[in-house]
């Protein structure tokens, strides 16, 4: 049974269509993508709100754990895990599939805050915050992304 949604969740609902599919029949990797990064740009553009101007800065990780058929109707929840003066990362959860009791795909998408000229800039009135424990299902995600930061970054 899916784990009821809180307020701090971003829902996104899709039918997939023939159009995303792949020889198999189902969701192809690209339509993944794509699907995955308009759900995580609708959770920060949430979270940031009418000032927000945001760029991906990178995929930190997608995950598909179940092949997705044409005429299902899929929900990913997305959440702030974490945050940065200019940037913040989005958790994707892919709500279990009917008959499951894990997510169909999940990921990590960091997002960063730019001015006209496309140079980072602080999110206005949000202060990086020290990371409170999160809800389930997101209890894994912070530390998920902790590790891939710091390689991208270069400090592991």
């Amino acid at each position: 049974m899916p784990t009821p949604t809180d307020s701090a969740e971003t829902l996104t609902h899709r039918l997939i269509l023939p159009r995303d599919a792949n020889h198999y029949g189902t969701l192809f990797a690209g339509g993944l993508l794509s699907l995955a990064l308009e759900a995580a740009y609708a959770s920060a553009y949430r979270i940031i709100g009418p000032s927000a101007n945001l760029v991906l800065k990178r995929v930190l990780d997608v995950r598909c754990y179940e092949p997705v058929k044409v005429g299902r109707v899929i929900e990913i929840r997305g959440r702030e895990i974490h945050r940065a003066r200019a940037m913040v990362v989005i958790g994707l959860y892919g709500s279990p599939l009917p008959g499951r009791s894990k997510p169909w795909m999940d990921g990590l998408m960091q997002f960063v805050q730019v001015d006209d000229r496309g140079h980072p800039i602080p999110i206005e009135g949000m202060e990086p915050e020290t990371p409170s424990p999160l809800p389930t299902p997101w209890t894994p995600y912070f530390d998920r992304t902790l590790r891939l930061l710091a390689v991208r970054s270069g400090r592991v």
